[in-house]
């Protein structure tokens, strides 16, 4: 599955000026990394929001989120989809992201894997 190129550019843009910030296609879409995590990403024309794991549930209630279960397998904690309508502003985007950000900000960075 393709991702949309129109909402890729429009995280690329809600991240300007994070110089850390690394892109990675995973997961059939496009992935935002800070110091190795991922915190976003686009898959086909959804959101993909790295979350704190006890916040998912008060998360699932908010306009467009869903649980994130590629391929319809078991929902993981700490990760949602959000569709289009719950991100169609940019303020709305941008909180999004905002928390993306905030939770991949409190992980270790992760050591570049050996290339194989």
């Amino acid at each position: 599955m393709t991702y949309s190129q129109a909402q890729a550019a429009r995280v690329r843009k809600a991240l300007a000026g994070r110089k850390e910030i690394t892109e990675k296609e995973m997961f059939g879409g496009i992935a935002f990394l800070l110091g190795g995590n991922m915190c976003v990403g686009i898959h086909a024309d959804d959101l993909i929001v790295r979350i704190e794991p006890s916040t998912t549930e008060t998360m699932l209630k908010e306009p467009g989120a869903k649980p994130f279960d590629l391929a319809g397998a078991r929902a993981m904690s700490g990760w949602l989809l959000v569709a289009p309508a719950g991100y169609r502003t940019e303020a709305t985007l941008q909180t999004w992201v905002a928390r993306g950000v905030g939770f991949a900000s409190s992980l270790p960075k992760k050591q570049p894997g050996r290339k194989r």
